[in-house]
Formats: C-alpha cells, structure tokens, sequence
C-alpha cells in the first residue's frame, strides 16, 4: 500500500507539473478579462502619453499586458521609495509596450523576471574589476537603470517617470531595460534575442551588425547620430538604444535606417510609424 500511494502521489505531481503552462495560460486569461480600474486609466493617461497614441486594440491589449505584468512581478521600493500604483502602472506600461501583439505563452512576459527594485533617482552598485596582470579592483559605478539576468531591473523612478513625459525624445530608461530583458531570455544579452528561424538570426545578424559598425565609426569622429553613441559600446546596448528610438522617434528611424527599422519592426510585431 505504501508503495502504491507513493506511486500514486508520484503520478499525481507528475501531471499537476504537466499542467502548469495550461494552468499559467488560464490564470493569464483571467487577468486579462478583469476590469481595468479607471484609476490605473487615469496613470495611463497622465503619465504615460504614448498610450493615447495606441490604437484602441493595441491600448486594449496593453491594459491586458499590465494586468498580467502587475499581478506576476514583484515591486520592491530602495532607498525610501515608495512603491504606489503610480509607480507599478507608469513602470509596466512602458515595459508592456515590448509585449504587443507577441505570443501569449510563457515567453510573452519577460519570463526571467521576478522583482522590479526602483529607487528614487540615480543609485551606486559596486562592481568588481579584474584589471591588468590579475589585479582586482573595487569599483562604484552611478546609474539610472540596469537589467539582471538573475531576475531583476533596477530602476530610477524619476528616470522612468521622466522617459514616460517624454514620448518622442529617444530616450526612454524602462524601455532600454526591457529590452535588455528580451536580449538576456536566451542567456547573456549579446543584441540578438531569440528568433524563431535560424533565417531570421541570419537577417538578424546581418542588419544589426552593419548599423552597429555605422554608429561605432559615426562615434568614433563625434559626428551627430539619431541612435545615441552608447549603443556603439557593445552589440548589446546597440538593441537597447536602437528598441528606444524605435518606439519614440520611428519616422526618423525608418527614414535613416530603413533596414533597422523593418528589422525591429520585424521582431517587435508592431509598427509605430502608424502612432505618430
């Protein structure tokens, strides 16, 4: 008998296992069909601007996306931030905006992230540095966001609330991070998120290669660039940059990097030519 039951409970994990994505697929189902609560609208609306610019199904799937967003990633407050609803929606609506139209499996929404830490501004992490001849070095290094392959994004909330006011500067913090968390589901962010051919690795590689080389040697003489010349430092920040001016100025980008753009376009399922 102990053995039949031990079998039994054995079975019984096995399938409950089995059903985890059918069940994460309902409870996303669930969270999607609730009321959205006009106080969140209104946060949309003040603070986030690109969203009146959606059209009505893609500002409904976005409602969507953050309902989801909301209920699964985890908000921590550092350094005395307060984490309020204005926080939490004015965050997930910019991060939700890499999410349109893509799969509603379990790679739909950033799969690897468990916490957002946002902190009230700027924030020091320590880093160590392995310098020449295997010396290591203690450093401290200033910044406004970052993105963890361990789980985490780390936010300035007057950063993300200011990349939010601002819809068409080409600058915007949540989104860069975001995208790093795309960049880093396959592993360490490298500029080349999972696709689903090795065809579209191929384009993939090719259009992003040759624009990061045209911004590396636009940077190299300072010459004025739409993309800024941080996404020069590695093929990494290059998706992250080229992923914010898409969103926020893409008629400039469709006009001076036609091949960027259909490439982003592409990958993001969107077309925000249309939104502007």
């Amino acid at each position: 008998m102990a053995i039949f039951a031990l079998l039994l409970s054995t079975l019984f994990l096995s399938v409950w296992l089995m059903s985890e994505p059918w069940r994460q697929r309902r409870r996303r189902e669930r969270l999607r069909a609730r009321p959205f609560p006009e106080p969140w609208r209104r946060i949309l609306r003040q603070r986030v601007p690109i969203y009146r610019r959606l059209p009505a199904d893609l500002q409904g799937q976005l409602r969507g996306l953050i309902q989801v967003f909301l209920a699964e990633k985890a908000f921590i407050g550092c350094r005395g931030q307060a984490i309020t609803d204005e926080v939490r929606v004015t965050i997930a609506a910019q991060a939700c905006l890499l999410l349109l139209n893509r799969p509603a499996g379990r790679e739909g929404y950033f799969p690897g992230l468990t916490q957002v830490l946002v902190y009230p501004g700027a924030f020091a992490v320590d880093r160590v540095r392995t310098a020449g001849a295997g010396v290591v070095q203690d450093q401290r290094q200033v910044l406004l966001g970052e993105s963890w392959s361990q789980g985490q994004v780390l936010l300035s909330w007057q950063d993300s609330l200011d990349g939010a006011a601002l819809p068409d500067d080409g600058h915007n913090l949540v989104v860069h991070e975001f995208a790093h968390q795309l960049d880093q589901e396959n592993g360490h962010a490298n500029g080349a998120p999972p696709l689903p051919s090795k065809a579209r690795y191929a384009r993939w590689s090719a259009v992003m290669q040759s624009e990061f080389n045209r911004l590396q040697a636009q940077a190299a003489v300072q010459a004025s660039t739409l993309l800024n010349h941080y996404g020069a430092s590695d093929p990494a920040e290059f998706f992250a940059v080229s992923t914010e001016v898409f969103f926020e100025q893409p008629q400039a980008l469709l006009a001076e990097h036609p091949a960027l753009y259909a490439e982003l376009s592409r990958y993001y399922r969107v077309n925000p030519v249309d939104w502007h």
